[in-house]
């Protein structure tokens, strides 16, 4: 009888052992394709989408080519804006910036490298730089910047429907040059404005014409000298003396790379010197209607971000005009240029402390 009962208890408790194993088997799901498996699988399709978006932002590092025509602090400050919006943003991003040193041959072949470097995107500063790229390819997306007019210059289509693979922000706010016509006009009434300008720079040639259209029916006129390289900057500048009484130098990038050879010719002749940006006025111009190109630059860079992370596509973008135009005046170079002030202009001017280590 003890036999039975102990052979009986045996039997009892392997049963409980298969009975659990079983049990834990079903609780696992590796056996069964039932609800549990299905709710893994979705939470493992979440887990890969945080996985790459987290490589959108964080893991991934993108290839940008930078290029730009010469280097000033207008232009330079617009770089430092686009890599600011960028890392602002979080995204990791390696820079290849190449400098065209004023020659277009030079930023022909700069575009060219980067199409075959195959980069994510070409942030061309300058509208020489927009164009040598637009030329080099219709696949990798641009977006300029300190590009004066993008559709006379025929790198858009229009500002609200750019086309293609190119967008961007303009430096040339639609008021600053009628402003700065305008103040000189009541300013200093009658007097002769000197242009002094590259006209291979196609940029420039815009300027000069909105300059010469806001001029109709002031009391001013206007005397022009050319350059083909910023080497000819001083010879040009006196070239005017006895004919201008102002220096008006628009966002010229060759004339603005040697602006100090403007400022010696204006200092040493009493010329004021009207410029279009206030870096120059920083660097001791003595007025500008203007722009930050940080700010533009940096406005760029955001659009930058959209296109990176495939939040947008760069044909999704309008090209956009700076937002605000700001009056910049320097007391210290009014003062070098026998300029005599006027505590009126105070009241809507922003006064610039100019460059010291310039």
């Amino acid at each position: 009888m003890k036999k039975k009962l102990l052979l009986l208890l045996i039997i009892s408790f392997f049963s409980v052992l298969v009975l659990a194993a079983c049990g834990a088997s079903d609780d696992t799901g590796n056996t069964n394709g039932g609800s549990d498996a299905e709710d893994t699988g979705e939470n493992s399709e979440e887990a890969g989408e945080e996985t790459e978006e987290d490589a959108a932002s964080d893991g991934k590092v993108y290839q940008i080519g930078a290029t730009q025509i010469v280097e000033h602090p207008s232009l330079d400050a617009a770089y430092e804006g686009f890599q600011a919006a960028i890392e602002d943003a979080g995204l990791k991003a390696e820079y290849n910036f190449q400098t065209a040193n004023g020659e277009a041959a030079n930023a022909n072949s700069i575009a060219d490298s980067f199409v075959a470097d195959n980069v994510d995107l070409i942030f061309a500063n300058s509208t020489p730089s927009a164009q040598t790229a637009v030329n080099a390819t219709s696949d990798i997306p641009i977006l300029f910047t300190s590009v004066t007019d993008a559709v006379d210059t025929e790198l858009i289509e229009s500002m609200e429907n750019p086309g293609g693979n190119i967008t961007g922000v303009t430096d040339l706010h639609p008021d600053a040059i009628r402003k700065t016509v305008d103040f000189i006009d009541e300013n200093f009434e009658g007097s002769t404005v000197g242009l002094i300008y590259n006209a291979g720079e196609p940029n420039s040639v815009i300027q000069i014409d909105y300059v010469k259209e806001a001029v109709e029916g002031t009391s001013l006129s206007i005397e022009e000298a050319t350059v083909d390289n910023s080497g000819k900057v001083q010879q040009a500048a006196s070239s005017l003396i006895g004919d201008a009484d102002v220096f008006y130098i628009v966002t010229d990038n060759t004339v603005v790379s040697a602006l100090e050879s403007v400022i010696k010719v204006a200092e040493e002749q009493d010329i004021p010197l009207f410029v279009g940006e206030p870096d120059s006025v920083k660097r001791g111009g003595f007025a500008s209607f203007g722009i930050e190109y940080y700010d533009i630059g940096y406005r760029t860079g955001e659009m930058a971000v959209d296109i990176l992370t495939g939040e947008k596509d760069v044909s999704e973008i309008p090209a956009e005009y700076p937002p605000v135009v700001k009056f910049y005046l320097n007391k210290k170079a009014a003062e070098a240029q026998g300029i005599e002030w006027n505590t009126d202009w105070e009241t809507d001017a922003e006064i610039v402390e100019p460059n010291t280590t310039d």
